[in-house]
């Protein structure tokens, strides 16, 4: 890969899929150039039309670059458009036209083509190819370009890791300190309305933060708590409750301290959005369903229980599916109809009470499947949102479904950020990690990464040695 000097002028050639993945990239580069070839030009033109989301950002994209170009003259066009908000004011947007004679190559041969004629042309400064096609960064690689992934939506480095909502202290010694030990701070207890209340007065930890789970250890915890407030020197930790044996969600139990931080998450009714993120098996779907249940069809708290994901197949696609809306999304809701099964198994019985007609008519009156692709313009109100595989969705998207939420709203995003089936997205991009990352400070959203998986001894093994 051809090194950049840092010092001189850049010039950064944007692929198709990066204005696609991020329409506002143009404005991404602080005072640096920003060149757009014909050829991806031509490439969104092709996307425009549909109603897709591909469609929708394509004909945004084409705005953006209309409103730049606006009441400017064609010299002006040739010398560089100021882009707005670049740093000092300094960065500007070009055009690359198509001047090589490649109109039997493919997009990706004609955008390396037209890189390299601008890079033969521009010495005094570093023409950069920035894409998020794997392939084209590996043939811009080999021809000896310079070429770099789209990182700026990034919602963490490659060295960090998406937060777990979890901070876990040493347990309790022979005098039951516990937490205690670890933090030099003045200690306030008080209790309001049945629910128990730590003040803390001191210096608080740097890695806190409001909706963060204190426990002293996983499994068998003697302190669990939520940070409710804080600031510097000031904290307020409220005890969660007992989903083990006190009480229970639709009869689920929690079997250590993150399973009964999401139960008091999902059941609590001043906490408006919740992630939990975890590998296969670890019980996500099943408490989240279970919460819906006790919340809706016990408490009345809402009137309807939406499940939604993205329809992305592990295999070959299966075509045309006939039917309504809910019987085309069926072969992506096993995971659904699976905990269904066990939430309503018969006890001593052996059998569910999810295959009887009568139960499935009480229940399908108030829990409805649908494709996040038919959400937009809607207004969800008393309304408990499950958005299921959310690391397969692309910030954009996310942002579409958690807008729907109207009054009496609750949101949660499950999904495991190792098993994205997205092209482009990865890992600190996808949907899941960036909604983790910007609500991690606002004290109406928490988040929980589990660990405990549930299933089978092969399950378990199968996670960790494929």
């Amino acid at each position: 890969m051809v090194r950049v000097e840092k010092q001189s002028r850049r010039l950064y050639v944007l692929d198709t899929n990066v204005l696609i993945h991020d329409p506002s990239a143009i404005f991404q580069f602080d005072e640096h150039d920003v060149v757009i070839p014909m050829t991806v030009l031509e490439e969104l033109d092709k996307h425009k039309n549909g109603h897709k989301e591909i469609a929708h950002t394509a004909r945004q994209i084409s705005r953006t670059l209309s409103d730049l170009t606006a009441d400017i003259t064609p010299q002006e066009i040739l010398r560089g458009i100021p882009l707005p908000g670049s740093l000092n004011g300094a960065g500007n947007l070009h055009f690359l036209s198509g001047s090589i004679d490649q109109s039997e190559a493919s997009a990706d041969n004609r955008i390396l083509a037209e890189t390299r004629s601008l890079a033969a042309r521009s010495q005094d400064a570093s023409v950069i190819l920035v894409t998020k096609d794997i392939n084209l960064r590996i043939k811009a690689a080999a021809l000896g370009m310079a070429v770099e992934d789209y990182l700026t939506d990034r919602a963490f480095s490659d060295s960090d890791a998406m937060i777990e909502g979890v901070k876990l202290y040493h347990e309790a010694g022979p005098d039951g300190q516990g937490v205690w030990d670890d933090l030099q701070v003045d200690v306030t207890v008080s209790r309001e309305n049945h629910r128990t209340f730590y003040t803390l007065a001191g210096q608080m930890p740097k890695d806190w933060y409001p909706g963060m789970l204190i426990a002293d250890c996983d499994r068998g915890a003697s302190f669990e708590a939520i940070v409710r407030e804080l600031d510097n020197d000031h904290a307020c930790l409220e005890v969660l409750q007992d989903f083990r044996n006190e009480r229970s969600a639709w009869g689920v139990n929690a079997h250590d301290s993150r399973q009964n931080f999401a139960l008091n998450l999902l059941m609590d009714e001043s906490v408006d959005m919740v992630s939990i993120a975890g590998s296969a098996g670890t019980g996500k779907t099943y408490m989240t369903l279970a919460a819906a249940f006790e919340q809706t069809l016990e408490k009345k708290r809402f009137e309807r229980i939406i499940f939604t994901r993205a329809p992305i197949a592990m295999g070959e696609e299966i075509g045309f599916l006939p039917g309504t809306e809910e019987e085309k999304m069926s072969p992506w809701m096993g995971a659904f109809h699976d905990n269904m099964d066990n939430l309503l198994r018969k006890e001593g019985e052996g059998t569910s009470a999810w295959n009887e007609e009568a139960t499935r008519a009480w229940i399908g009156n108030r829990v409805q499947i649908r494709s996040p692709s038919f959400m937009r313009g809607r207004t969800l109100s008393d309304t408990f949102l499950i958005i299921d595989e959310a690391q397969n969705l692309t910030p954009k998207q996310l942002k579409g479904l958690l807008t729907r939420a109207g009054a009496n709203t609750k949101v949660v995003l499950l999904g495991n950020v190792g098993q994205i089936d997205t092209p482009y997205l990865t890992a600190n991009t996808c949907g899941l990690a960036v909604a983790v990352q910007r609500f991690a400070n606002w004290p109406h959203a928490g988040h929980v990464t589990l660990k405990c998986v549930e299933r089978s001894r092969l399950a378990l093994v199968a996670e960790e040695l494929l």
